[in-house]
């Protein structure tokens, strides 16, 4: 896509948890790219700083906020959200990239604390998350929470994908109830389904197929950036499939 046709994030903060994976990092680079001031959320301080170094680099704006999505109480979302409301003033945009995903294994044969490992992380810290945002999110006059969803492991339900498939499905759920209950509202949800992505989580996978089916995150990481500036209100309340 040619930069000029990029959608702009001028003047917009976004927040993108899991800011240091597959695509997390993409669409951190791409969102200081068009503008965006890019609070950078994760576990790991080292990979948070790489990101944060790159776009620096480039002349863009982040600022690092370290945090263990899997540890992390509804206080610490609670605290994050002041933060940002107290350095920043505004919050634009969420992006959820943090996923926990153990491999392909059947589930009579999954480890219960694997099992609920992945619906929390993909789940309920997704969603405490979300809900100590929304109070800013509400005062941004163009507001956005983007969920990409792995729909080749969880829509429909797919065989050996445990935990991670079934927190998919509930994301998709969690898009449709969420927008239902802000649909008068300035903020908008949508969910992204990029399709197969060539990522570390993907690789665990261990899926058989033809190299060429898979895009390159930074490809997807544009549709994430759709999808949070003002050209992702055409997406409200669904889960756009952009290659589909």
């Amino acid at each position: 896509m040619p930069a000029q046709e990029r959608p702009s994030l001028a003047g917009r903060v976004v927040l993108v948890a899991g800011a240091y994976g597959g695509l997390g990092k993409e669409a951190s680079l791409a969102c200081a790219e068009a503008g965006a001031s890019v609070i950078l959320l994760g576990r790991k301080l080292p990979k948070l700083n790489r990101v944060y170094d790159a776009i620096i680099k480039e002349g863009g704006r982040a600022l690092l906020y370290p945090l263990d999505l899997e540890g992390a109480t509804p206080d610490d979302y609670a605290e994050l959200a002041g933060r940002i409301e107290s350095q920043l003033g505004r919050l634009d945009g969420l992006l959820y990239c943090a996923a926990e995903f153990a491999g392909l294994t059947p589930l009579q044969n999954t480890d219960p604390a694997v099992f609920a490992r992945a619906l929390h992380v993909n789940v309920t810290a997704r969603w405490w998350l979300t809900q100590a945002c929304l109070p800013l999110l509400r005062r941004a006059e163009d507001a956005a929470v983007v969920y990409p969803i792995d729909d080749e492991a969880g829509c429909p339900a797919q065989a050996y994908w445990g935990g991670y498939g079934v927190s998919q499905a509930a994301t998709v759920a969690l898009i449709e109830m969420l927008h239902a209950e802000l649909a008068n509202s300035r903020v908008r949800v949508s969910g992204l389904a990029p399709g197969p992505m060539r990522t570390p989580l993907r690789a665990r996978a261990q899926v058989e197929e033809n190299a060429g089916q898979a895009e390159e995150a930074s490809i997807c990481a544009q549709d994430c950036l759709t999808l949070l500036s003002s050209a992702g209100a055409a997406q409200r309340g669904r889960v756009w499939s952009p290659r589909q």
